[in-house]
């Protein structure tokens, strides 16, 4: 099973390596990290990640794997990254989208009468690509594996191994990992948030979000058939 993991710019980090610890821990599994040139790749906190691939020499792979970030609304609009995950996905046995990583699958055209999730920020924006929005953790529909927030790549990393080689690996690796998580407070989504906290989160995200929203109208106008 080899699987590709995208590397653009801008990327949230733990979009990639939360589902990267876990899929490389899979038997049989291979990895490539695919970006436009060989040069490492600045994620938006400011870890750079090195490419083992480019667009251009990436092989075809069983699974594609799109993590999310602000970089996602620039890759969404460049017409590289479009057409290669347009190409990859289509070949691809599986495609596993991690939070705004949804909307670059989208852009390719992937998503079209799929239920699709995201981070919960940019959730609604997923209908533009022909997608049936989902609020849940973790949507699966038939090849396409798509997750929420940052955080939940791992939950989906896990349920992607349990589909492909069994749960008993995934326990075994979700043992390996230690991943048990008990957050220090209550919250993490829109529902379970304190009020307050949701509407401060809102308001600082305004701005971001509507960018984004400009960007989504334009790559769903170019949007492959």
């Amino acid at each position: 099973m080899h699987v590709n993991f995208l590397l653009f710019e801008g990327l949230t980090q733990l979009d990639m390596t939360g589902p990267y610890e876990v899929l490389a821990g899979a038997p049989g599994f291979t990895v490539d990290f695919v970006a436009k040139t060989r040069d490492p790749v600045r994620s938006d906190r400011g870890l750079c990640f090195v490419p083992t691939q480019t667009i251009a020499s990436a092989p075809p792979c069983d699974l594609l794997v799109v993590p999310g970030g602000p970089g996602t609304d620039d890759a969404i609009v460049d017409p590289d990254w479009v057409a290669f995950t347009h190409k990859q996905g289509l070949e691809a046995q599986y495609v596993f989208g991690i939070c705004t990583g949804s909307l670059l699958l989208g852009a390719a055209g992937l998503l079209r009468g799929k239920r699709a999730s995201s981070h919960w920020r940019a959730r609604e924006l997923l209908s533009r690509f022909g997608a049936i929005p989902s609020d849940e953790r973790m949507c699966v529909d038939g090849r396409v594996f798509t997750a929420g927030g940052v955080t939940s790549g791992i939950d989906m990393g896990l349920k992607v191994v349990a589909e492909l080689c069994g749960e008993d690996v995934a326990k075994l690796i979700q043992l390996q990992i230690e991943y048990d998580p008990k957050p220090p407070f209550p919250g993490g989504t829109p529902k379970t948030s304190e009020p307050a906290v949701v509407e401060r989160y809102l308001a600082m995200s305004q701005d971001r979000f509507e960018r984004r929203s400009q960007a989504v109208d334009r790559a769903a106008a170019a949007m492959p058939s």
